[in-house]
């Protein structure tokens, strides 16, 4: 337990300190749950804002725009006068004297720490596949994603070869799990149904979106009825799914699966995550995930004075079944370690952390998601609709909520996605542009000149 750490801020005169590396679910959930305690709390996060992970498939098929899923860190807790945010790396944690060794400013000292660092994309050994394949998890992933796609349908537009227009044409999402279950199903909408109206030799029949899955049925972390009903959704879409697939090779030019070469101008990798470096840095060792192992209070072993939240611990439940690295775990583990520190300010003791599962729920596309709720199971339009009810709710701010809300209802009613903007210099890029710059170079054209009126 937690009680007896602390005792040391009360000896000093000077209120405890508790930091909190992370400013996703679990770290916010943390820093809002200490709102008024006599403590002093500083949040340390690489970036500044923080990030509605589980719509950034949205932004990477331009159906949302970035500022819609992520706020300023600072500016959700501004009203805690206990808590102060600091833009900096955290490269390890010195447990002998409780300190955290920041990237730029002085090691910062600690009565509490709370881990929250989240988890980054694992290719389970092949890291150079991944300049060719993806992932999403933070803005600057979906962005260039949304470029990969939309750069994808425009050069197409141009492309008199068939073979290599069916390729710029194919896209490809790796792993069966929720994002890539969703991200194949926004694909397959962008692809074949909003930008069919606006481009003028691309029909609704031209792209192919395959979603390839290694075990045997997508979404397995729900009921087998429910993951068929969601791999039928993703094939009236138009998404070709594929089970028990085998990537061996993945390049620029598209990937081998089971044997067979598929050219394609986009892949995404949604198969697998790996956890931060918390595990390194508390000089234990992880599960295969990289996790660090945690008791039933969220403490990595021999360390009451460090709790290790959301997709950074290796938790289970009572039945000894592994928690799953979503973000309600995370907020109730991150509110969970703050009931503690609470607690240990006043001697007293929290019960050991216990997970309430409200219900688990996934979209395929537009009026199509699956929900389990234990007993009671919805598909279809209701699933899709309280799919958006939940995701909206639990959105950062009264702005992002009614943003996105308006957004999804545009979209709903016009099958317009309205954040397909292609960022960057795309010119250098561009097959034709690379054919003509030498030309170009050697005979520059004549620029007309211009009289200009007084």
């Amino acid at each position: 337990m937690a009680g007896a750490v602390g005792g040391d801020a009360a000896i000093e005169g000077r209120r405890p300190h508790v930091v909190i590396v992370g400013g996703g679910f679990g770290g916010l959930a943390a820093a809002k749950a200490l709102d008024g305690a006599p403590v002093d709390v500083t949040l340390i996060d690489k970036r500044n804002h923080h990030l509605f992970q589980p719509l950034l498939y949205q932004v990477a098929t331009a159906g949302l725009s970035p500022a819609d899923i992520a706020g300023s860190i600072r500016a959700i807790l501004a009203r805690q006068k206990n808590v102060r945010v600091l833009l900096d790396r955290v490269y390890g944690v010195d447990q002998a004297s409780r300190r955290v060794i920041l990237g730029d400013g002085e090691p910062l000292a600690y009565d509490w720490l709370i881990l929250a660092t989240g988890a980054t994309h694992s290719y389970f050994g092949r890291d150079d596949w991944a300049p060719f394949a993806p992932g999403v998890k933070t803005i600057d992933d979906a962005t260039a994603i949304r470029r990969r796609v939309l750069l994808a349908l425009e050069r197409a537009e141009t492309e008199t070869d068939e073979d290599k227009r069916k390729a710029l044409l194919t896209f490809v999402v790796i792993g069966g799990g929720p994002t890539g279950v969703e991200m194949a199903g926004a694909i397959a909408e962008l692809a074949r149904q909003s930008v069919s109206m606006d481009f003028r030799h691309i029909t609704p029949h031209c792209s192919r979106i395959l979603l390839l899955q290694r075990g045997d049925r997508v979404l397995q972390s729900f009921p087998p009825a429910l993951s068929e009903k969601a791999r039928k959704g993703l094939e009236e879409l138009g998404v070709e799914v594929r089970l028990d697939a085998d990537v061996t090779h993945i390049d620029a030019d598209g990937v081998v699966v089971d044997g067979e070469r598929i050219d394609a101008g986009t892949t995404i990798w949604a198969a697998g995550v790996m956890a931060s470096r918390a595990a390194e840095w508390l000089g234990c060792k992880g599960d295969r995930a990289g996790r660090v192992p945690v008791d039933a209070d969220l403490h990595p072993a021999g360390d009451q004075a460090i709790f290790v939240i959301g997709d950074t611990a290796a938790c289970t439940d009572a039945t000894g079944r592994a928690l799953p690295g979503v973000a309600p775990v995370a907020k109730q583990q991150g509110q969970h370690a703050a009931r503690a520190i609470r607690a240990a300010l006043h001697g007293r003791t929290v019960p050991p952390f216990r997970y309430r599962d409200y219900g688990n729920m996934a979209t395929i596309g537009r009026s199509r998601a699956i929900a389990d709720f234990g007993r009671l199971r919805v598909t279809g339009l209701p699933a899709w609709v309280l799919w958006c009810v939940a995701h909206i709710w639990f959105l950062t701010g009264h702005r992002n909520r009614i943003s996105v809300g308006i957004t999804w209802l545009w979209s709903y009613l016009t099958y317009q996605r309205g954040a397909r903007l292609i960022t960057g210099d795309v010119a250098p890029d561009l097959p034709a542009t690379r054919e003509l710059a030498p030309a170009l170079h050697r005979n520059p054209p004549v620029m007309p000149e211009f009289i200009l009126a007084e």
